[in-house]
């Protein structure tokens, strides 16, 4: 079971700021130069941070270029563990906890074990867990890795609006869900929740006549978003009491997240399983039974949605890319019923 870190005063859920915030860049400036086959990526496919990394990493083509493991969705008293890989062990870095990277980079380290995290391989220290910085550093610095097509999640002109529509999401909607489901008072609890639906009312508002958040084609706003969006219905409306709606009766949103969901990328990195058991078994405070539900039916996810009428290009001037390593699959992307 985790603890979850809650104001005793005002029964607030505060999330711990990032403490690893080193950056890899092209030049190295940090100590961390850019190089193909030094990091690696850990990741869970049951966290939207971390499947931030995933799409961003997909839609860049740097599978090559920036090795990824996946972390169990079940975490024990220490956290992230990769008992999903042989003898639970990572391959590549040989440890069983995600801990143990850093501790090597930080002995006395008594806070969190977050995902996504990036590894230096050849000394086995963690560089960051800085999650909204990885996957602009993965657009901006990682260029010369990234494959022919590869799409500009990041464009420069666009980055003011960008950043501010970004931070309005992560504020009400990234954040706001867990700020709801955490909450242990009424008021905090209300507040999340007013917070989260009005953004989602103006969100639809804002995608009912354009097909993405911002300009016409993808952005690391629209991944950002649809992290969330993604694990609405299966577990932020029971799970986290989100429930004035469902993503599905939402029909702007629902056609826009069904959308992303379809475009290669995307839903090609989501596991339902994973997602489902994490939530359910983990927050044993919320749900004590770890009873998993068998629903919501998932098969909606690849109904047609309509949004090619709006325009734009998914890509930009670039080009899908092709389908994910084998290795790399999810388990289930879809589940067929519940």
């Amino acid at each position: 079971m985790t603890t979850i870190p809650t104001d005793p005063d005002t029964g607030e859920f505060h999330r711990a700021p990032n403490h690893f915030t080193a950056r890899i860049t092209a030049d190295g400036r940090d100590g961390w130069p850019v190089e193909p086959g030094r990091y690696r990526l850990v990741v869970s496919r049951a966290c939207p941070w971390a499947s931030r990394g995933l799409v961003v990493r997909r839609l860049l083509g740097l599978e090559d270029a920036l090795s990824v493991a996946v972390a169990d969705p079940i975490q024990d008293e220490k956290s992230w563990r990769f008992t999903l890989d042989p003898d639970g062990r990572d391959p590549v870095l040989g440890i069983r906890y995600l801990a143990e990277a850093y501790h090597a980079a930080e002995p006395d380290y008594d806070g969190g074990i977050s995902v996504p995290a990036i590894v230096d391989v050849p000394s086995g220290r963690l560089v960051t867990n800085d999650y909204p910085r990885i996957t602009l550093d993965l657009s901006t610095e990682w260029t010369a890795h990234h494959r022919p097509g590869a799409p500009d999640l990041y464009p420069e002109p666009l980055r003011d609006e960008i950043d501010a529509i970004n931070g309005r999401v992560h504020a009400d909607v990234n954040a706001a869900v867990y700020e709801a489901g955490f909450a242990t008072t009424r008021a905090a609890y209300t507040d999340a929740y007013d917070r989260l639906f009005a953004c989602l009312d103006e969100l639809s508002d804002r995608l009912a006549h354009r097909r993405y958040l911002v300009g016409d084609s993808l952005t690391e706003a629209d991944i950002r978003l649809f992290t969330t969006l993604v694990r609405f219905d299966a577990v932020y409306h029971g799970h986290f009491k989100c429930n004035r709606h469902k993503l599905t009766e939402l029909p702007v949103l629902w056609a826009y997240a069904r959308d992303l969901f379809q475009t290669p990328g995307f839903g090609d990195t989501v596991d339902f399983d994973h997602i489902k058991r994490h939530y359910y078994q983990v927050h044993e405070q919320i749900n004590p039974t770890r009873i998993v539900p068998k629903g919501p039916d998932l098969t909606g996810w690849t109904s047609p949605h309509g949004r090619e009428e709006l325009g734009g290009r998914p890509f930009g001037d670039g080009t899908p890319p092709g389908p994910p390593p084998e290795s790399e699959r999810p388990g289930e992307a879809v589940v067929t019923g519940p």
